[in-house]
């Protein structure tokens, strides 16, 4: 059964840090393209980081220089570190695998998990 459960979210002051983690089973991560995006209520769906089998990772111009995309691939797992947080990055957090025969950047998300909520506020 494929799964991806995200982990990591919380409430944080602005100029704080969180790291997101998405562990996956039922198949290997690193065979996939992955990607976080993230969704805010009333607002679309933003993709926030697109990684390529471990080679190029494309950021969002709103995120870029903030947030890190990385994998384990022992693990099995993907992570984004989050610094200098802002409000503007309060939202449910996903993680979502692409099809193997796609390239970030990309919103063809195939599978993600339930999200994980992150609150970012003085």
């Amino acid at each position: 059964q494929v799964q991806l459960v995200e982990s990591g979210g919380g409430l944080v002051r602005p100029g704080q840090s969180l790291r997101l983690s998405c562990a996956a089973s039922g198949f290997t991560l690193d065979t996939y393209p992955v990607a976080w995006f993230r969704q805010a209520p009333g607002k679309e769906r933003e993709g926030v980081a697109c990684n390529n089998n471990n080679a190029d990772t494309y950021y969002a111009d709103s995120v870029k220089g903030r947030f890190t995309f990385s994998r384990d691939n022992v693990k099995n797992s993907v992570y984004l570190q989050m610094n200098s947080l802002k409000p503007e990055d309060t939202a449910v957090y996903y993680c979502a695998t692409l099809p193997q025969r796609a390239s970030c950047p990309s919103s063809l998300y195939d599978y993600y998990g339930q999200g994980t909520q992150v609150t970012v506020s003085s």
